[in-house]
Protein backbone atom coordinates (compact mmCIF):
# COMPACT_ATOMS: atom_id res chain seq x y z
CA UNK A 1 0.00 0.00 0.00
CA UNK A 2 1.52 3.79 -0.85
CA UNK A 3 2.42 5.51 2.10
CA UNK A 4 0.48 8.49 2.62
CA UNK A 5 2.23 12.30 2.94
CA UNK A 6 -0.37 13.35 5.60
CA UNK A 7 0.12 12.70 9.37
CA UNK A 8 2.66 11.84 11.29
CA UNK A 9 5.07 9.12 11.24
CA UNK A 10 4.10 7.26 14.19
CA UNK A 11 0.41 6.98 12.65
CA UNK A 12 2.11 6.18 9.15
CA UNK A 13 3.63 2.56 11.22
CA UNK A 14 0.46 2.41 13.17
CA UNK A 15 -1.33 2.20 9.59
CA UNK A 16 1.34 -0.49 8.23
CA UNK A 17 1.42 -2.82 11.57
CA UNK A 18 -2.37 -2.69 11.22
CA UNK A 19 -1.92 -3.84 7.23
CA UNK A 20 -0.05 -6.60 8.21
CA UNK A 21 -2.82 -7.58 10.92
CA UNK A 22 -5.59 -7.82 9.20
CA UNK A 23 -6.45 -11.32 9.05
CA UNK A 24 -5.63 -12.09 12.77
CA UNK A 25 -7.75 -12.68 15.36
CA UNK A 26 -5.99 -10.61 18.20
CA UNK A 27 -7.19 -12.33 21.68
CA UNK A 28 -4.51 -13.49 24.38
CA UNK A 29 -3.64 -17.52 23.90
CA UNK A 30 -1.18 -17.57 27.01
CA UNK A 31 1.60 -15.94 26.54
CA UNK A 32 0.67 -14.64 23.17
CA UNK A 33 -1.03 -11.53 21.56
CA UNK A 34 -3.74 -13.05 18.65
CA UNK A 35 -3.11 -15.61 16.51
CA UNK A 36 -3.95 -15.55 12.56
CA UNK A 37 -3.75 -17.23 9.12
CA UNK A 38 -0.92 -16.52 7.13
CA UNK A 39 -1.77 -17.04 3.62
CA UNK A 40 -4.31 -19.62 2.07
CA UNK A 41 -5.54 -21.80 4.92
CA UNK A 42 -8.96 -23.20 4.28
CA UNK A 43 -11.12 -24.22 6.73
CA UNK A 44 -9.66 -21.77 9.00
CA UNK A 45 -6.77 -22.90 11.47
CA UNK A 46 -7.39 -22.57 15.47
CA UNK A 47 -5.41 -22.87 18.65
CA UNK A 48 -6.22 -23.78 22.38
CA UNK A 49 -4.37 -22.85 25.57
CA UNK A 50 -5.08 -24.96 28.42
CA UNK A 51 -4.27 -22.75 31.66
CA UNK A 52 -4.39 -26.37 33.71
CA UNK A 53 -1.55 -28.01 31.21
CA UNK A 54 0.15 -25.18 29.87
CA UNK A 55 0.00 -26.75 26.60
CA UNK A 56 -0.74 -24.98 23.33
CA UNK A 57 -2.80 -27.18 20.92
CA UNK A 58 -2.59 -25.49 16.86
CA UNK A 59 -4.84 -27.39 14.48
CA UNK A 60 -4.28 -25.89 10.71
CA UNK A 61 -4.67 -26.49 7.00
CA UNK A 62 -2.27 -25.35 4.82
CA UNK A 63 -0.33 -26.16 1.61
CA UNK A 64 3.44 -25.41 3.12
CA UNK A 65 5.95 -23.30 5.12
CA UNK A 66 8.22 -23.14 2.04
CA UNK A 67 8.75 -21.77 -1.54
CA UNK A 68 7.83 -17.78 -1.95
CA UNK A 69 4.69 -18.16 -0.43
CA UNK A 70 3.35 -19.86 3.26
CA UNK A 71 -0.08 -21.02 3.90
CA UNK A 72 -0.39 -21.83 8.00
CA UNK A 73 -2.12 -21.14 11.24
CA UNK A 74 0.48 -18.58 13.28
CA UNK A 75 -0.04 -17.65 16.86
CA UNK A 76 1.94 -14.66 17.52
CA UNK A 77 3.36 -11.44 19.90
CA UNK A 78 5.18 -8.93 18.98
CA UNK A 79 8.68 -8.65 20.00
CA UNK A 80 12.07 -7.08 19.49
CA UNK A 81 15.59 -7.29 20.68
CA UNK A 82 17.20 -10.61 21.48
CA UNK A 83 14.65 -13.43 22.01
CA UNK A 84 14.17 -16.99 21.90
CA UNK A 85 11.32 -19.59 21.76
CA UNK A 86 11.79 -23.11 23.04
CA UNK A 87 9.19 -25.97 23.57
CA UNK A 88 8.37 -29.52 23.14
CA UNK A 89 7.12 -30.58 19.83
CA UNK A 90 4.52 -33.12 19.16
CA UNK A 91 2.14 -34.30 16.72
CA UNK A 92 -1.74 -35.82 17.87
CA UNK A 93 -1.33 -38.13 15.31
CA UNK A 94 1.89 -39.84 14.03
CA UNK A 95 0.74 -42.52 11.66
CA UNK A 96 -1.85 -43.61 9.00
CA UNK A 97 -2.83 -41.06 6.38
CA UNK A 98 -1.24 -38.13 7.92
CA UNK A 99 1.51 -36.16 5.85
CA UNK A 100 4.80 -36.85 6.92
CA UNK A 101 5.94 -33.18 5.78
CA UNK A 102 3.73 -30.87 8.00
CA UNK A 103 5.24 -28.92 9.75
CA UNK A 104 5.23 -26.94 13.38
CA UNK A 105 7.24 -24.14 14.09
CA UNK A 106 8.65 -22.11 16.64
CA UNK A 107 9.33 -19.04 14.31
CA UNK A 108 10.34 -15.28 14.61
CA UNK A 109 8.67 -13.20 11.42
CA UNK A 110 8.80 -10.18 9.50
CA UNK A 111 5.15 -9.70 8.54
CA UNK A 112 1.95 -11.46 8.57
CA UNK A 113 2.04 -11.75 5.00
CA UNK A 114 2.37 -14.89 2.85
CA UNK A 115 5.68 -14.31 1.72
CA UNK A 116 6.93 -12.66 4.67
CA UNK A 117 10.76 -12.85 5.69
CA UNK A 118 11.39 -15.58 8.58
CA UNK A 119 13.43 -17.73 10.53
CA UNK A 120 12.49 -21.01 12.61
CA UNK A 121 12.60 -24.43 13.93
CA UNK A 122 10.72 -26.41 11.93
CA UNK A 123 9.53 -30.02 13.30
CA UNK A 124 7.79 -32.35 10.59
CA UNK A 125 5.90 -35.71 11.08
CA UNK A 126 8.44 -37.64 9.32
CA UNK A 127 10.86 -36.67 12.96
CA UNK A 128 13.15 -34.45 10.75
CA UNK A 129 14.19 -31.51 12.24
CA UNK A 130 15.45 -28.11 9.90
CA UNK A 131 16.24 -24.52 10.44
CA UNK A 132 13.89 -22.91 7.73
CA UNK A 133 14.27 -19.03 6.76
CA UNK A 134 13.49 -16.78 4.22
CA UNK A 135 16.02 -13.96 4.02
CA UNK A 136 14.00 -11.40 1.76
CA UNK A 137 10.16 -10.88 1.80
CA UNK A 138 8.89 -12.44 -1.80
CA UNK A 139 12.61 -14.28 -1.73
CA UNK A 140 12.56 -18.70 -1.88
CA UNK A 141 12.89 -20.32 1.41
CA UNK A 142 16.19 -22.22 2.40
CA UNK A 143 16.71 -24.92 4.87
CA UNK A 144 19.56 -26.76 6.83
CA UNK A 145 18.49 -30.27 7.60
CA UNK A 146 19.53 -32.28 10.60
CA UNK A 147 20.43 -36.21 10.46
CA UNK A 148 19.20 -36.82 13.96
CA UNK A 149 16.72 -38.57 15.72
CA UNK A 150 14.01 -36.29 16.43
CA UNK A 151 15.01 -33.93 19.39
CA UNK A 152 12.96 -33.97 23.00
CA UNK A 153 12.91 -30.00 23.07
CA UNK A 154 13.61 -27.14 20.71
CA UNK A 155 15.24 -24.07 20.47
CA UNK A 156 15.50 -21.04 18.14
CA UNK A 157 17.58 -18.15 19.36
CA UNK A 158 17.51 -14.38 17.59
CA UNK A 159 20.69 -12.65 18.99
CA UNK A 160 21.29 -9.42 16.47
CA UNK A 161 20.96 -10.60 12.85
CA UNK A 162 21.74 -14.30 13.81
CA UNK A 163 19.32 -17.23 14.28
CA UNK A 164 20.48 -20.19 16.13
CA UNK A 165 19.01 -23.52 16.84
CA UNK A 166 19.63 -25.81 19.80
CA UNK A 167 18.23 -29.25 20.85
CA UNK A 168 17.67 -31.40 23.65
CA UNK A 169 17.62 -35.35 21.97
CA UNK A 170 17.50 -37.02 25.15
CA UNK A 171 17.08 -35.02 28.28
CA UNK A 172 20.82 -33.63 27.76
CA UNK A 173 20.69 -29.61 28.20
CA UNK A 174 20.15 -27.93 24.65
CA UNK A 175 22.99 -27.20 22.96
CA UNK A 176 23.51 -25.69 19.59
CA UNK A 177 23.22 -28.68 16.67
CA UNK A 178 25.15 -26.61 13.78
CA UNK A 179 22.75 -24.80 11.59
CA UNK A 180 22.70 -20.59 11.75
CA UNK A 181 21.91 -18.22 9.85
CA UNK A 182 22.06 -14.74 9.25
CA UNK A 183 19.09 -12.46 8.34
CA UNK A 184 17.43 -9.06 9.35
CA UNK A 185 14.15 -8.23 10.78
CA UNK A 186 12.75 -4.80 11.71
CA UNK A 187 11.83 -4.46 14.97
CA UNK A 188 9.21 -4.93 15.76
CA UNK A 189 8.74 -8.10 14.60
CA UNK A 190 6.52 -11.52 15.10
CA UNK A 191 7.36 -14.10 17.37
CA UNK A 192 4.93 -17.56 17.90
CA UNK A 193 4.47 -20.96 16.88
CA UNK A 194 2.65 -22.26 13.69
CA UNK A 195 1.53 -25.55 12.20
CA UNK A 196 1.29 -25.75 8.59
CA UNK A 197 -0.49 -29.34 7.36
CA UNK A 198 1.26 -29.38 3.75
CA UNK A 199 -1.99 -29.84 2.81
CA UNK A 200 -4.55 -27.72 1.19
CA UNK A 201 -7.27 -29.81 1.86
CA UNK A 202 -6.54 -31.20 5.33
CA UNK A 203 -6.39 -30.33 9.05
CA UNK A 204 -3.30 -31.66 11.18
CA UNK A 205 -2.96 -30.86 14.99
CA UNK A 206 0.22 -30.38 16.95
CA UNK A 207 1.22 -29.79 20.65
CA UNK A 208 3.56 -27.20 21.99
CA UNK A 209 4.25 -28.06 25.72
CA UNK A 210 6.80 -26.31 28.40
CA UNK A 211 6.88 -23.30 25.88
CA UNK A 212 8.84 -20.57 26.88
CA UNK A 213 9.73 -17.15 25.29
CA UNK A 214 12.98 -15.18 26.50
CA UNK A 215 14.43 -11.81 26.44
CA UNK A 216 18.12 -12.75 26.13
CA UNK A 217 20.32 -10.15 27.90
CA UNK A 218 23.38 -9.23 25.97
CA UNK A 219 26.36 -11.15 26.58
CA UNK A 220 28.36 -9.98 28.76
CA UNK A 221 31.87 -8.26 27.95
CA UNK A 222 33.56 -10.38 29.98
CA UNK A 223 31.75 -13.62 28.60
CA UNK A 224 34.43 -16.50 27.03
CA UNK A 225 33.33 -16.77 23.36
CA UNK A 226 34.27 -19.80 21.21
CA UNK A 227 34.52 -20.32 17.27
CA UNK A 228 31.83 -23.35 16.70
CA UNK A 229 31.97 -24.76 12.41
CA UNK A 230 29.59 -26.48 10.48
CA UNK A 231 30.09 -28.18 7.62
CA UNK A 232 26.69 -28.26 5.57
CA UNK A 233 26.14 -30.30 2.20
CA UNK A 234 23.60 -27.98 0.03
CA UNK A 235 21.52 -29.13 -2.41
CA UNK A 236 22.66 -26.57 -5.75
CA UNK A 237 18.94 -26.50 -6.74
CA UNK A 238 16.65 -27.00 -4.15
CA UNK A 239 18.64 -25.01 -1.70
CA UNK A 240 18.18 -27.39 1.08
CA UNK A 241 21.12 -27.94 3.57
CA UNK A 242 22.22 -30.81 5.42
CA UNK A 243 24.33 -30.77 8.62
CA UNK A 244 27.33 -33.06 8.15
CA UNK A 245 29.26 -31.94 11.01
CA UNK A 246 29.46 -29.50 13.36
CA UNK A 247 31.43 -29.53 16.74
CA UNK A 248 33.66 -26.32 18.54
CA UNK A 249 37.04 -25.78 16.74
CA UNK A 250 38.01 -24.76 13.19
CA UNK A 251 37.21 -27.33 10.70
CA UNK A 252 38.36 -25.98 7.27
CA UNK A 253 37.82 -26.90 3.42
CA UNK A 254 35.62 -30.20 3.10
CA UNK A 255 36.32 -31.86 -0.33
CA UNK A 256 34.53 -35.16 -1.40
CA UNK A 257 35.76 -38.79 -1.90
CA UNK A 258 35.09 -39.95 -5.36
CA UNK A 259 32.83 -42.24 -4.79
CA UNK A 260 31.13 -39.36 -2.75
CA UNK A 261 30.21 -40.86 -0.02
CA UNK A 262 32.40 -38.86 2.50
CA UNK A 263 34.13 -36.06 3.03
CA UNK A 264 37.52 -35.22 4.07
CA UNK A 265 38.63 -31.81 6.15
CA UNK A 266 41.02 -30.76 8.45
CA UNK A 267 40.29 -29.46 11.75
CA UNK A 268 43.26 -28.09 14.75
CA UNK A 269 46.01 -29.59 12.74
CA UNK A 270 44.42 -33.28 11.53
CA UNK A 271 42.79 -34.40 8.67
CA UNK A 272 39.60 -36.14 9.33
CA UNK A 273 36.88 -37.98 7.53
CA UNK A 274 33.29 -37.82 7.80
CA UNK A 275 29.82 -39.80 5.57
CA UNK A 276 28.85 -36.99 3.60
CA UNK A 277 25.11 -37.56 5.23
CA UNK A 278 26.19 -36.60 8.45
CA UNK A 279 26.05 -40.45 10.04
CA UNK A 280 28.03 -41.62 11.91
CA UNK A 281 31.81 -40.28 14.12
CA UNK A 282 34.36 -37.94 12.28
CA UNK A 283 37.41 -40.68 11.79
CA UNK A 284 40.90 -39.58 11.67
CA UNK A 285 43.07 -39.75 8.91
CA UNK A 286 46.79 -41.18 9.44
CA UNK A 287 49.16 -38.59 8.17
CA UNK A 288 52.03 -40.36 9.68
CA UNK A 289 54.99 -38.21 10.40
CA UNK A 290 52.91 -34.82 8.97
CA UNK A 291 51.35 -32.54 11.61
CA UNK A 292 49.79 -29.29 11.28
CA UNK A 293 47.66 -29.64 8.31
CA UNK A 294 45.70 -27.05 7.12
CA UNK A 295 42.80 -26.49 4.68
CA UNK A 296 44.69 -27.26 1.29
CA UNK A 297 44.28 -31.07 0.53
CA UNK A 298 42.39 -33.12 -2.39
CA UNK A 299 41.84 -36.67 -3.35
CA UNK A 300 43.11 -37.81 -6.77
CA UNK A 301 41.20 -38.53 -9.58
CA UNK A 302 41.56 -42.14 -9.27
CA UNK A 303 40.97 -42.05 -5.71
CA UNK A 304 44.06 -43.70 -4.28
CA UNK A 305 45.24 -40.95 -2.84
CA UNK A 306 45.01 -37.86 -0.58
CA UNK A 307 46.71 -34.77 -1.45
CA UNK A 308 47.59 -32.98 2.54
CA UNK A 309 49.62 -29.81 3.11
CA UNK A 310 51.39 -29.70 6.49
CA UNK A 311 54.71 -30.01 7.86
CA UNK A 312 57.09 -32.62 9.48
CA UNK A 313 59.66 -32.33 11.96
CA UNK A 314 62.27 -33.48 9.28
CA UNK A 315 60.90 -30.60 7.27
CA UNK A 316 59.27 -27.60 9.08
CA UNK A 317 57.08 -25.57 6.73
CA UNK A 318 53.85 -26.57 4.74
CA UNK A 319 55.07 -28.34 1.77
CA UNK A 320 52.70 -30.87 -0.26
CA UNK A 321 52.87 -34.82 0.39
CA UNK A 322 50.51 -37.32 -0.85
CA UNK A 323 49.36 -40.62 1.32
CA UNK A 324 47.31 -43.30 1.04
CA UNK A 325 43.11 -42.21 0.88
CA UNK A 326 43.45 -45.12 4.00
CA UNK A 327 46.23 -42.98 5.30
CA UNK A 328 50.03 -43.77 6.37
CA UNK A 329 53.30 -42.91 5.73
CA UNK A 330 53.55 -39.03 4.05
CA UNK A 331 55.06 -39.08 0.54
CA UNK A 332 56.68 -34.93 -0.40
CA UNK A 333 55.83 -33.76 -3.47
CA UNK A 334 57.22 -29.88 -3.12
CA UNK A 335 61.03 -29.50 -1.64
CA UNK A 336 60.47 -26.03 -1.07
CA UNK A 337 58.48 -24.49 2.14
CA UNK A 338 55.28 -22.49 2.24
CA UNK A 339 54.08 -24.32 -0.62
CA UNK A 340 50.00 -25.13 -0.57
CA UNK A 341 48.21 -28.09 -2.73
CA UNK A 342 45.30 -26.85 -4.71
CA UNK A 343 44.25 -29.17 -7.43
CA UNK A 344 44.75 -32.64 -8.98
CA UNK A 345 45.23 -32.64 -13.13
CA UNK A 346 41.97 -34.57 -14.48
CA UNK A 347 44.66 -37.64 -15.00
CA UNK A 348 46.46 -37.28 -11.81
CA UNK A 349 49.66 -36.64 -13.28
CA UNK A 350 50.41 -33.22 -12.18
CA UNK A 351 49.34 -31.04 -8.92
CA UNK A 352 48.80 -27.28 -8.64
CA UNK A 353 49.50 -25.37 -5.92
CA UNK A 354 50.64 -21.56 -4.28
CA UNK A 355 53.34 -20.64 -2.94
CA UNK A 356 53.69 -17.00 -1.84
CA UNK A 357 56.55 -14.48 -2.63
CA UNK A 358 60.19 -13.54 -0.67
CA UNK A 359 62.28 -11.30 -0.39
CA UNK A 360 61.43 -8.22 -2.61
CA UNK A 361 58.50 -10.21 -3.87
CA UNK A 362 56.89 -10.87 -0.47
CA UNK A 363 53.11 -10.71 -0.49
CA UNK A 364 52.63 -11.61 -4.14
CA UNK A 365 50.91 -15.28 -4.10
CA UNK A 366 51.39 -17.17 -7.94
CA UNK A 367 50.65 -20.43 -8.91
CA UNK A 368 52.87 -23.65 -9.95
CA UNK A 369 52.72 -26.57 -10.96
CA UNK A 370 54.69 -30.00 -9.99
CA UNK A 371 54.23 -33.83 -11.14
CA UNK A 372 52.19 -35.68 -8.31
CA UNK A 373 55.88 -37.67 -8.27
CA UNK A 374 58.14 -34.74 -7.23
CA UNK A 375 60.52 -32.76 -9.23
CA UNK A 376 60.89 -29.50 -11.01
CA UNK A 377 58.63 -27.09 -10.64
CA UNK A 378 56.62 -24.63 -13.33
CA UNK A 379 55.89 -21.30 -12.38
CA UNK A 380 52.28 -20.28 -14.01
CA UNK A 381 52.28 -16.96 -12.57
CA UNK A 382 54.14 -14.17 -11.79
CA UNK A 383 54.72 -10.72 -10.31
CA UNK A 384 53.88 -9.22 -6.89
CA UNK A 385 50.11 -9.49 -6.68
CA UNK A 386 48.13 -12.32 -6.22
CA UNK A 387 47.05 -15.41 -8.15
CA UNK A 388 45.42 -17.90 -5.88
CA UNK A 389 43.05 -20.73 -5.78
CA UNK A 390 43.92 -22.83 -8.74
CA UNK A 391 41.36 -25.14 -9.93
CA UNK A 392 41.71 -27.60 -12.54
CA UNK A 393 38.33 -27.78 -15.22
CA UNK A 394 37.19 -31.61 -15.19
CA UNK A 395 38.90 -31.71 -19.16
CA UNK A 396 42.09 -30.16 -17.67
CA UNK A 397 42.18 -27.41 -20.44
CA UNK A 398 41.73 -24.54 -18.37
CA UNK A 399 42.64 -23.99 -14.86
CA UNK A 400 40.31 -21.24 -12.66
CA UNK A 401 41.78 -18.95 -10.24
CA UNK A 402 41.34 -15.76 -8.83
CA UNK A 403 43.45 -12.65 -9.20
CA UNK A 404 43.98 -8.78 -8.06
CA UNK A 405 45.54 -8.01 -11.43
CA UNK A 406 42.81 -6.19 -12.67
CA UNK A 407 42.00 -4.57 -9.42
CA UNK A 408 40.22 -5.51 -6.86
CA UNK A 409 39.66 -9.03 -6.86
CA UNK A 410 37.82 -11.59 -9.47
CA UNK A 411 37.60 -14.33 -11.41
CA UNK A 412 39.99 -15.31 -13.95
CA UNK A 413 40.77 -18.68 -15.66
CA UNK A 414 43.67 -19.81 -18.06
CA UNK A 415 45.04 -22.24 -20.09
CA UNK A 416 47.08 -25.21 -18.55
CA UNK A 417 49.98 -23.61 -19.10
CA UNK A 418 49.45 -20.31 -17.79
CA UNK A 419 48.92 -18.97 -21.14
CA UNK A 420 45.96 -16.97 -22.20
CA UNK A 421 44.37 -15.51 -18.91
CA UNK A 422 40.96 -14.49 -19.39
CA UNK A 423 38.41 -12.43 -16.84
CA UNK A 424 35.48 -13.96 -16.16
CA UNK A 425 33.91 -11.70 -13.52
CA UNK A 426 33.79 -7.56 -13.58
CA UNK A 427 31.55 -6.53 -10.09
CA UNK A 428 32.30 -4.65 -6.96
CA UNK A 429 32.54 -7.51 -4.73
CA UNK A 430 35.75 -9.07 -4.08
CA UNK A 431 35.82 -13.12 -5.59
CA UNK A 432 37.78 -16.05 -4.30
CA UNK A 433 38.33 -19.86 -4.86
CA UNK A 434 36.64 -20.86 -8.15
CA UNK A 435 36.13 -24.55 -8.51
CA UNK A 436 34.30 -26.35 -11.57
CA UNK A 437 31.73 -28.78 -11.19
CA UNK A 438 32.63 -32.04 -12.64
CA UNK A 439 30.02 -31.89 -15.17
CA UNK A 440 32.32 -28.70 -16.37
CA UNK A 441 28.77 -26.32 -16.29
CA UNK A 442 29.68 -24.32 -13.85
CA UNK A 443 32.28 -22.92 -11.13
CA UNK A 444 31.23 -21.59 -7.87
CA UNK A 445 33.25 -18.95 -5.91
CA UNK A 446 33.22 -16.74 -2.49
CA UNK A 447 32.25 -13.39 -2.84
CA UNK A 448 33.40 -10.82 -0.04
CA UNK A 449 32.20 -7.52 0.44
CA UNK A 450 34.30 -4.65 -1.60
CA UNK A 451 36.14 -3.54 1.97
CA UNK A 452 37.10 -6.77 2.65
CA UNK A 453 40.42 -6.72 0.63
CA UNK A 454 41.93 -10.55 2.16
CA UNK A 455 40.98 -13.91 2.24
CA UNK A 456 39.81 -13.39 5.80
CA UNK A 457 37.33 -15.69 8.11
CA UNK A 458 34.11 -15.13 9.90
CA UNK A 459 33.18 -12.80 7.49
CA UNK A 460 29.64 -12.51 6.01
CA UNK A 461 30.20 -13.83 2.17
CA UNK A 462 28.07 -14.68 -0.48
CA UNK A 463 28.19 -18.68 -2.46
CA UNK A 464 27.74 -17.93 -6.04
CA UNK A 465 27.32 -19.96 -9.10
CA UNK A 466 28.40 -18.69 -12.50
CA UNK A 467 27.57 -20.64 -15.78
CA UNK A 468 31.41 -21.83 -17.56
CA UNK A 469 29.64 -20.23 -20.89
CA UNK A 470 29.07 -16.71 -19.17
CA UNK A 471 25.70 -15.08 -18.10
CA UNK A 472 24.49 -13.43 -14.80
CA UNK A 473 25.90 -14.91 -11.40
CA UNK A 474 23.25 -16.86 -8.98
CA UNK A 475 23.55 -16.04 -5.46
CA UNK A 476 23.42 -20.02 -3.89
CA UNK A 477 23.58 -18.80 -0.07
CA UNK A 478 24.73 -16.82 2.07
CA UNK A 479 27.40 -17.24 5.13
CA UNK A 480 29.46 -16.86 7.53
CA UNK A 481 32.91 -17.63 6.51
CA UNK A 482 35.87 -17.38 4.13
CA UNK A 483 38.97 -18.62 4.32
CA UNK A 484 38.22 -22.26 5.40
CA UNK A 485 35.32 -22.31 3.98
CA UNK A 486 35.85 -23.96 0.55
CA UNK A 487 39.78 -23.60 0.09
CA UNK A 488 39.50 -26.45 -2.27
CA UNK A 489 37.03 -27.90 -5.26
CA UNK A 490 33.85 -28.71 -2.66
CA UNK A 491 31.86 -30.25 -5.42
CA UNK A 492 30.29 -33.86 -4.80
CA UNK A 493 30.96 -36.06 -8.04
CA UNK A 494 27.62 -35.72 -9.97
CA UNK A 495 27.62 -32.16 -9.41
CA UNK A 496 24.52 -31.41 -7.89
CA UNK A 497 25.80 -30.85 -3.82
CA UNK A 498 28.60 -28.40 -2.68
CA UNK A 499 30.21 -28.82 0.76
CA UNK A 500 31.15 -25.45 2.62
CA UNK A 501 31.82 -25.15 6.16
CA UNK A 502 30.41 -21.79 7.91
CA UNK A 503 31.49 -20.54 11.52
CA UNK A 504 29.77 -18.94 14.55
CA UNK A 505 31.11 -17.58 17.40
CA UNK A 506 28.72 -18.48 20.49
CA UNK A 507 29.04 -18.70 24.37
CA UNK A 508 31.77 -21.15 24.96
CA UNK A 509 29.51 -23.68 27.19
CA UNK A 510 26.89 -23.96 23.80
CA UNK A 511 28.56 -27.40 22.67
CA UNK A 512 27.49 -28.91 19.77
Amino acid sequence: MPARLAGSLCVLALATLSLHVHSARAQAIGIFEGQSDVGSVTPPGAAHYDLNTGVYTVTSAGANIWGATDGFHFVWKRAQGDVALTADIDFSEKTGEHNPHRKAVLMFRQTLDADGAYADVAQHGSGLTALQFRQTKGGTTGSIELNIDPPERVRVEKRGDVFTLFVSLHGEPLHAAGASVKLHLDEPFYAGIGLSAHDAQAQETATFTHLEFEQLAPPAATAPLALFSTIEVLEVDSGRATIAYAARGDAQAPTWSRDGSTLAFNQDGKMLSVSADGKGTPQTIDTGAATGCNGSHGFSPDGKWLAITCTTQANPGNRVYVISVAGGTPRMVTANPDSYFHSWSPDGKTILFTRPGQGSNRGAINIYSISAEGGAETALTSGTGTSDDPDFSPDGAFIYFNTDRWGGMQIARMHADGSQVEQLTFDKFRNWTPHPAPDGKSIVFLSYAPEVTTHASNKDIVLRRLSTSGGETQVLANLVGGNGSMNVNNWSPDSKRLAVASYELLPAEAEK
